[in-house]
């Protein structure tokens, strides 16, 4: 029975399936991050985030804070984003050794490693840029250098200012790469790149997002002119314009003209500079809809001002966002036409079996010779999501219950969000399975998958309760945030912290519970509801 329900849900999802050498193959359109300084933000909070939207590993852990004697060596490694479980040592290459640290902080131990016991969190997109910059003799891939910045650092600054010294020390080897870096203060925005062939090292720069702006990073480097005398907002590896000349990519002459993401970036796919992508777009003309915006301008601004402020659940619903009644809507041109029984009134609709997350062979064969559809424009919430995190992290209060990574499985535009504390320190075993590989009903992420896609062959009829139950887990987390903190600060004051910590990490736990149940039920109302056929 088993096999058989696997086989069907591989022959439903097959459609919408992609893999690990497709996404190789072209520039990617793989990661969203959304950041909010503590004056934009609703509640005083500093925002960062992350969709991981590509065929990496779902499983996660908690890693607990260490200490270790004098003259310890750690491993650095390459592969850990692709295996199947925390043991799991297939297609894991030892890159090098640097000493360890005599003490390391807990930290969320996620694909890309998110967040620390001390309120450090750190959301990423891959930006690529100029491809003979990778050198792979380099040590540090980019998730290997987000732990060892986990493990050791406190705030933004200090684990830009740390990974600048290891790409310097030890190379990077990696394509380039963005981190949205934050702490209860701060958000910056860090983007890094090789050296080339003929140097094992790096090139970098960080630019802060104001505390009364917003920011967006979504797989295209963004930073520009660098202000290097404004130590407030600007930093930058010592060898940022040497490369640039020595390689060809600035003529060296003014400074105030040179541009990172236009050195170091290139062209696009195109063959033309830009410093943005649709979603940039769509999330700042969101965010700030009475500016005038034009799509067909080279750059954007790098941050924005909101025009009202913006809450936790505001970035969670962006990146669920589907770009639904508006010009990238590719549902738009999938019209029906349809009559209630009963009645003699006719409604255009879009099509039930029209889903946001359609392949563009689908589309196109939807649409017929309709030359005006929308094909190929990439939404915010995609399919082929691993896992998702909205960081919210808190000046005011103490980092176990100051800091939560709100996180979701599979697709975000679907899921339910669960909350996983600074203080948490155990994750449910189902969480620290990948389902990434094959399907695996031990593994967290098909419980959200198998409803998802389901939904998806027929959404316009499936999506109420996917929706509800979406916004439920929301509004749960959020509404019982200050009882949840004021329950740990009980604890903690009668029992200590170990007991407060046990309680933060139940909580998770039941949340966890409560949305795979929900889902599971959603997994089972679909195949009964459409059971004759889809």
């Amino acid at each position: 029975m088993k096999f058989l329900k696997a086989f069907l849900l591989l022959v439903v999802f097959s459609s919408q399936q992609i893999t690990a050498q497709t996404v190789n193959l072209k520039d990617p359109e793989s990661c969203t991050s959304i950041m909010v300084g503590k004056k934009a933000s609703a509640d005083g909070s500093v925002i960062t985030s992350h969709t991981c939207d590509s065929w990496y590993r779902t499983w996660s852990t908690i890693e607990p804070a260490k200490d270790y004697p004098n003259d310890t060596i750690m491993s650095i490694y390459d592969g850990l984003m692709h295996t199947e479980f925390d043991k799991d040592q297939s297609n894991v290459k030892e890159k090098g050794t640097i000493p360890q640290a005599t003490h390391t902080y807990q930290f969320f131990n996620t694909s890309y490693p998110c967040m620390n016991e001390k309120q450090l969190g750190m959301g990423e997109t891959t930006i690529t840029g100029r491809r003979e910059l990778r050198n792979p003799n380099g040590m540090f891939m980019i998730e290997e250098l987000e732990r060892v910045a986990l493990q050791r650092c406190t705030t933004a600054r200090e684990a830009i200012q740390l990974m600048g010294e290891f790409i310097k020390k030890y190379g990077y080897a990696d394509s380039g790469e963005c981190l949205t870096i934050a702490d209860p203060n701060e958000v910056w925005h860090f983007e890094v790149f090789g050296e080339g062939k003929d140097q094992i090292g790096g090139v970098w720069a960080a630019q802060r997002i104001p505390d009364d702006e917003i920011g967006v990073s979504a797989n295209i480097p963004r930073i520009g002119t660098l202000d290097l005398n404004n130590k407030d907002y600007y930093m930058a590896s010592d060898n940022v314009y040497d490369v640039a000349k020595k390689l060809g990519y600035w003529d060296g002459k003014n400074k105030k003209e040179f541009k990172f993401w236009k050195a170091y970036g290139g062209p696009g796919r195109s063959g033309k500079y830009k410093a943005f992508s649709v979603r940039e777009f769509f999330i700042f003309r969101s965010f700030a809809p009475s500016r005038e915006w034009n799509y067909d301008v080279e750059e954007l601004p790098f941050s924005i001002k909101p025009e009202k402020k913006i809450s936790v659940e505001d970035v969670m619903n962006m990146l669920a966002q589907y770009y639904e009644g508006t010009e990238y809507d590719v549902r738009q041109n999938l019209k029906i036409t349809q009559r209630k029984a009963g009645s003699e009134k006719v409604d255009t609709v879009i099509s039930p079996v029209a889903n946001p997350w359609m392949r563009p062979e689908m589309i196109a064969m939807l649409n017929g010779v309709n030359k005006e559809a929308v094909t190929s424009v990439r939404n915010i919430a995609v399919p082929q999501c691993a896992y998702s995190i909205v960081i919210q992290l808190r000046s005011w209060l103490p980092d176990d219950i100051g800091g939560v990574a709100w996180f979701s499985l599979d697709n975000p535009g679907q899921s339910p969000r669960i909350p996983v504390f600074c203080g948490t320190t155990d994750l449910p075993a189902l969480y620290k399975v990948c389902g990434n590989h094959r399907y695996r009903e031990d593994a967290a992420v098909w419980h959200f998958r198998s409803a998802n896609k389901l939904a998806a062959v027929k959404w316009g009829q499936s999506r109420q309760p996917i929706d509800e139950g979406r916004h439920y887990f929301i509004e749960k987390g959020l509404s019982e945030q200050p009882f949840v903190e004021n329950r740990y600060q009980e604890i903690l004051n009668k029992k200590g912290t170990d007991a407060a910590r046990a309680y933060l990490t139940n909580y998770t736990k039941d949340m966890a519970g409560a949305a795979i149940i929900r889902w599971d039920e959603l997994t089972r109302k679909y195949w009964n509801d459409y059971r004759f056929g889809f």
